[in-house]
């Protein structure tokens, strides 16, 4: 059975020259094609292939973006695979955020277009190399601004003394005769840790302070 792609973009030359290339491969075949998103939808779920080359860019009317969306409501199964002159964040994260199975720069070598519709026909997804170097920057981003949320660097020090002496049992009224300030400061400092920390009770207040050794704290 041939791969059975529908070539989505709005020149012409460039829907002829990718039918060229991809009708050339024994193992694929074009079995339609479009000249903006509203028809790429509309001949998709006529023609049911199993990838949709679609430009990302393609004036007037629906975009690539936006046409990838629609199709992957009305028609999961049928994969995307984005084609486009942007190798930018931005539009690698819109894209995958809209449901396609794969992003690759119309820059990109011949074979690489080849390489990449046998992964998306294979159920996984493909990313050009400068999009996965993106991709895995902005997991570590994401995991290091996680694990700094959770950090004992988003209190004060005021407030992390604060914490320590509500975890080794001082009442409000205490912290604040040991800090010589008022109880409404020291309560104040507490709802502003509870905030940061999102917790709720003085339970979750305590195990915070002891999972991060402010028992210790002096």
């Amino acid at each position: 059975m041939k791969i059975r792609i529908l070539i989505a973009d709005d020149h012409a030359i460039v829907r002829s020259g990718l039918t060229m290339l991809i009708n050339a491969q024994a193992d694929m075949e074009v079995v339609a094609t479009a000249a903006d998103g509203n028809e790429a939808i509309q001949k998709a779920l006529e023609w049911k292939p199993d990838i949709v080359l679609m430009d990302l860019s393609m004036p007037p009317g629906e975009n690539g973006l936006t046409a990838t969306t629609r199709l992957k409501e009305m028609a999961p199964e049928i994969h995307v695979l984005i084609l486009t002159m942007h190798d930018d964040e931005e539009y690698l994260f819109r894209v995958l955020h809209a449901g396609a199975s794969g992003y690759i720069l119309k820059s990109a070598p011949d074979m690489d277009l080849i390489s990449a519709i046998h992964t998306v026909h294979q159920g996984a997804a493909y990313l050009y190399p400068s999009a996965t170097k993106l991709l895995i920057q902005e997991f570590f981003n994401r995991s290091r601004s996680a694990e700094d949320a959770d950090g004992l660097h988003i209190l004060t020090e005021r407030e992390q003394e604060i914490l320590a002496l509500i975890a080794k049992g001082y009442s409000n009224k205490e912290i604040a005769e040991k800090l010589v300030v008022s109880v409404k400061t020291v309560e104040t400092h507490k709802t502003k840790i509870m905030e940061k920390l999102h917790l709720r009770t003085r339970p979750e207040l305590v195990r915070y302070a002891m999972k991060k050794g402010l028992l210790d704290f002096e």
